[in-house]
């Protein structure tokens, strides 16, 4: 077995392993409720009212189990079954259990039903070769095992036989796998669908439908915690085919998921996780010119990227950008445009690097540093002065007038990454249109499609953003059409088969939680409250809570998504024309004013430019009704992609996570619809081959249609009449039945068996004994020649006899020869005679053949004249049938579409008849309330007088009112100019305030050396003042010695305080410096003292 063989085919060797059939027949195997393992296997061993005693298969342990909770399990035939519809036994542990053997066997893929289910395998598998893609071509479902080529085969082979628009539909969980079966399918159209018969040969349309999928990938996945290619955005892919199932064109709709684009991701990211990888396509593979081109920094500088440079094991980002660039050229992108989109890119992570700081003084925010700026400005082709003022004092409208509006630091903030958003997200619509005018090819008419969706999964979260509730409204719309659609084709089924049913609409039971999120009115739904919050003043997310039982933060300016009017009219008007063309629809943008009005003190709701903004949920709303409505009118093929485990490892599943996505994403809710109707079915001839040894005397001998055995021999079963329809070529049986049949057929087989063993040993005991008898006579009889030979052996008349007896045999012999030739020469003269005879007869008829040849040659060369004749008037008839043919197919192809056109026409004159019916009788009604209404509008007439008079009062008064506003809004212009020139006279005021309290310090800090110096002197003069009264002292003791008896006046008297003098010299204080000086002054002092 080959490897691919090996993950197609598998091993079901426990479907014919008699010993897991004879142990499922002896034991009641069930399946048990387990937390760990979802379900364990066990056997039943006793039975007590509700309560079952079970014993557990694995470890042999016995438990109580409640009778609800056990699940019944499948016959062993049914192990690894390649469909889940055929399993008798309908439950979530025989589904799991299937899916789970199939998974360890290397078998992803598994139908269930009319849908298929696949795994993530988490590994590389050789199952999707081009050899693969031959082996499914133009084979039908059943006899090839499931895989994706299936799937889009059947899809394809419907379209082309039936005319019918196609739909694969791709759903799970992220990390599913649905991107990478998404890019299958158009692989396997790619090569199936090709006018060209080789894949070297490959014509371009088909290349670029190849290399459009990894584009995207680039731009618009990412890694997250569950997958390291994650698409933050669905699409829908249609590809085009003429009416001899070429490929013709085909385009990328985004219609329901463009505005669910995860744009929040280019500015933030959670842990462990990456934004889209083209930032780190372009980081990592651009050279040095494009890097000083793009004004490209380290992974480290730009504050959008939060997790820095988070790689991806076994992928090279620069490998890749070099293959997303190569893919641009085989798009036909040009260089300037694909220079444009990488400009794009790094522009929105310098507007991440942009930072704003508040004024001293004031709420307002300023830019301390605009180098960010500068490099976003030379991007995308703006002046660096008008881009500054746009994001700090917008001009926003006031009444009929512009006026300046200062932003503080949140606002600057919330614009700026509100512009990064806004820029990423233009940026991919482009992309998408630009890929899609690539792949439109208008040379051939395309007659059908093929759309394959590919979106996220239905997820619930602790914390569910906007987002997310939109992803999940779109999945429960998908898992309503899912249901309709599997029980419509069911239905179908059913009426082909001839089989009684009353219709059942299980699309009805998702059709509430639709409401409560899409209903307009009566209650409104979740996405009308939202829009209702949006149009009125003062609303926030928390009067938006009050009416839901949401986490809603930030849902309204998610729902309103508000930009900076100013910043996109420059970039409408940059120079760059790239950037001017991608920001033309400027006036579709809701402005941040408007948002600012709704929580300021403004009188009533906003208004917007010519009522052309709408809120994201109604856009939404509106493109998921498009979707919807194209699905419908397609033959949808589902695609259910399971992830096995958080852990991204190969080979291993978790159960209970399994089930969670079972239950969400509709196998199990299939095979509940399966439940209702019949879902084991089995033709007439399978049905009389394996079920007729339970019936041995029903059929009479003789030929018997299949349907007529059928009959009696359910009959002769006595199966309920509830439990089974016979229809026109199958007989269909309720779940469970065919596994109860299946047991009666082992018991019934297992005595035939044994019955069928004990007879075949009789007869080898029999046959034995008979041999051993023989072998006994046998011996007695060569035992009596034996005997006789040894008494005749010595014998001497017996030895002549032996040696004589061949001798008398020769004379007989030569007569006997001689005898012979004699009959054979007269053989051969009566041969002769009769040949001579034959030849004289042959010259007789060559003569007369001869003369016919003449005649037959003269013959035939008329005819050649004739055929040559014939054969131009044939190839005339042949080129006038081939001309008839062509225009016979294209009547017959406009014949099908008229029929087409004509049914719906029929179904529209149907919907128009009752209509008009309707109206009809409506008209009616109106007709008698008009007569009524006519009797009342008299008063009402009098009734509008009196109002018009008092609507010209209200005029008048509103035209006063509207003069009193535009003088008040002048006095505000006017209050306004003059608060600015106040705050510049304050800002002035406070700047030489500032400059006197330096002068301030360092007058305070002089005072202080002055201070200190003044002590120090204070401390020299008391020390002088001792010494100079010391002296005087003395002075005065020689005087009285000179002159005895005598008491003067003191010669000195020093005023008080005459030692803390200072000299000023220019209005400065001096300080002597030297002893020798002061002490000069002190005696000039006391001199002058002394003299006077």
């Amino acid at each position: 077995m080959t490897d691919a063989n090996k993950f197609l085919y598998g091993d079901r060797g426990t479907e014919s392993n008699p010993l897991a059939q004879a142990d499922w027949s002896t034991k009641k195997l069930v399946w048990v409720p387990s937390e760990k393992l979802g379900f364990e296997a066990g056997s039943v061993k006793e039975e007590s009212g509700d309560e079952c005693l079970v014993e557990l298969a694995d470890s042999g342990r016995k438990i109580k189990v409640n009778k609800d909770d056990i699940q019944k399990m499948n016959p062993p035939k049914f192990s690894k079954v390649e469909d889940m519809a055929e399993l008798t036994c309908l439950n979530e542990a025989s589904v799991l259990h299937n899916l789970k053997d199939r998974y360890y066997s290397g078998l992803i893929y598994t139908y269930s039903g009319l849908f298929c289910v696949v795994i993530n395998p988490y590994k590389y598998l050789p199952i999707y070769t081009e050899d693969i893609v031959d082996m499914y071509r133009g084979k039908k479902r059943h006899e090839m095992p499931p895989h994706i080529y299936a799937i889009t085969d059947t899809s394809y082979r419907s379209m082309m036989q039936d005319r019918e628009d196609q739909s694969i539909l791709c759903t799970g969980e992220s990390g599913a796998g649905k991107t990478e079966n998404t890019k299958k399918v158009i692989q396997y159209l790619a090569h199936v669908a090709s006018s060209f018969k080789s894949k070297r040969d490959q014509g371009e349309l088909e290349k670029q439908l190849l290399r459009a999928n990894p584009i995207l990938e680039a731009f618009g996945n990412a890694k997250t915690v569950k997958n390291d290619n994650s698409s933050r955005f669905g699409k829908f892919i249609r590809i085009n085919f003429d009416v001899n199932g070429y490929i013709v064109g085909a385009n990328i709709e985004t219609c329901a998921l463009s505005d669910l684009l995860e744009k929040s991701r280019a500015i933030r990211q959670a842990k462990e996780e990456r934004s889209f990888h083209i930032f780190y396509y372009m980081l990592s593979g651009a050279g040095e010119k494009l890097r000083s081109e793009l004004c490209l920094e380290d992974y480290s500088k730009y504050r959008f990227l939060s997790n820095g440079n988070v790689t991806i094991p076994g992928q090279q980002d620069q490998d890749l950008f070099n293959e997303t660039m190569e893919a641009f050229e085989i798009m036909s992108v040009p260089e300037e445009e694909r220079t444009g989109l990488l400009k794009v890119i790094s522009a929105v992570l310098q507007l991440g690097n942009m930072s704003f700081k508040k004024e001293r003084h004031s709420d307002q925010a300023s830019m301390p540093d605009d180098t960010a700026a500068q490099k976003v400005c030379h991007l995308l082709g703006m002046n660096v002065t008008d881009f500054t003022r746009a994001i700090l004092s917008p001009r926003i409208k006031v009444g009929r007038d512009y006026v300046q509006k200062a932003q503080t630091q949140e606002q600057a903030e919330f614009a700026v990454e509100a512009l990064a958003k806004a820029s990423y997200e233009r940026m991919f619509r482009w992309l998408v249109m630009r890929i899609n005018k690539a792949l439109d090819k208008t040379k051939r008419q395309g007659a059908s499609f093929i759309g394959i969706l590919d979106i996220a999964g239905f997820e619930i979260f602790e914390l569910n953003s906007f987002e997310q509730l939109c992803i999940n409204y779109t999945n429960e719309k998908l898992q309503q059409l899912f249901n309709h659609t599997m029980f419509i084709l069911e239905q179908e089924e059913y009426q082909r088969e001839g089989i009684e049913w009353s219709f059942i609409d299980f699309g009805l039971d998702l059709q509430p939680c639709i409401d409560l999120i899409e209903k307009s009115a009566g209650p409104p739904g979740v996405l009308a409250l939202l829009d209702e919050e949006c149009w009125f003043p003062k609303a926030t997310d928390k009067s938006f809570v009050e009416k839901v039982d949401y986490k809603a933060d930030e849902w309204l300016m998610k729902n309103m998504d508000p930009l900076n009017e100013c910043v996109a009219s420059l970039l409408n008007q940059s120079t760059d024309k790239f950037i001017g063309d991608m920001w033309r629809d400027v006036d579709h943008i809701l402005g941040m004013d408007k948002v600012v009005g709704m929580s300021d003190s403004m009188h009533g709701g906003f208004k917007t430019r010519k009522g052309m903004f709408r809120t994201v949920g109604q856009l939404y709303k509106e493109q998921l009704s498009n979707l919807m409505t194209t699905l419908r009118n397609t033959n949808p093929n589902f695609v259910r992609c399971i992830i096995p485990n958080h852990e991204k490892k190969a080979g291993k599943l978790e159960p209970q996570l399994v089930l969670d996505q079972l239950r969400c994403n509709g196998v199990l809710e299939g095979i509940r619809i399966c439940r209702q109707g019949f879902p084991n079915r089995i033709v007439f001839q399978e049905f009389r081959q394996r079920y007729e040894i339970l019936t041995p005397n029903s059929i009479p001998k003789g030929f018997m249609d299949g349907k007529q055995a059928c009959v009696l021999m359910i009959k002769a079963l006595e199966l309920d009449p509830n439990l089974y329809r016979i229809g026109q070529s199958k007989v269909f049986f309720r779940a469970g039945v065919l596994a109860h049949l299946e047991e009666e057929r082992d018991l019934k087989v297992t005595d035939v068996i044994i019955n069928f063993q004990a007879w075949c040993r009789g007869y080898v005991a029999r046959k034995a004994f008979t041999k051993r008898q023989q072998q006994l006579t046998a011996m007695k009889v060569i035992q009596r020649n034996c005997v006789a030979y040894l008494k005749l052996k010595n014998w001497q008349w017996w030895r002549l006899f032996t040696k004589v007896k061949p001798l008398l045999q020769v004379s007989r012999q030569e007569e006997e020869m001689q005898a012979r030739e004699e009959e054979l020469l007269k053989d051969l003269e009566q041969q002769l005679d009769e040949e001579e005879a034959a030849r004289q007869k042959l010259q007789l008829e060559k003569v007369t053949m001869d003369a016919k040849l003449k005649k037959i040659e003269e013959d035939v060369m008329m005819i050649d004249d004739q055929n040559n004749k014939l054969n131009k008037e044939k190839k005339l008839l042949e080129e006038r049938i081939s001309e008839f043919t062509t225009n016979l197919a294209e009547e017959e192809e406009k014949s099908k579409s008229l029929q087409k056109l004509k049914n719906k026409h029929e179904a529209m004159i149907t919907d128009l008849e009752d209509r008009l019916r309707k109206e009809e009788k409506s008209r009616q009604e109106l007709e008698k309330g008009r007569r009524k209404l006519e009797g009342d509008s008299t008063d009402l007439q009098d009734q509008i007088a009196d109002l018009q008079a008092q609507i010209a009062e209200l005029k008048a008064q509103l035209a006063k009112k509207e003069e009193e506003l535009l003088d008040a809004l002048a006095r505000i212009e006017q209050e306004a100019s003059a608060k600015n020139s106040a705050q510049k006279n304050i800002r002035e005021l406070e700047a030489q305030i500032s400059e006197l309290q330096e002068d301030l310090e360092l007058e305070r800090q002089a005072r202080s050396k002055a201070e200190k110096h003044r002590r120090d002197l204070g401390e020299e003069l008391e020390a002088l003042k001792t010494e100079l009264e010391d002296t005087l002292d003395s002075t005065a003791a020689q005087q009285e010695l000179r002159y005895p008896g005598h008491n003067p006046e003191p010669l000195l008297v020093l005023p008080s305080g005459a030692f803390t003098f200072t000299f000023r010299a220019f209005g400065r204080p001096f300080y002597p410096k030297r002893l020798t000086e002061r002490v000069h002054l002190l005696k000039e002092t006391a001199i002058y003292h002394c003299c006077t």
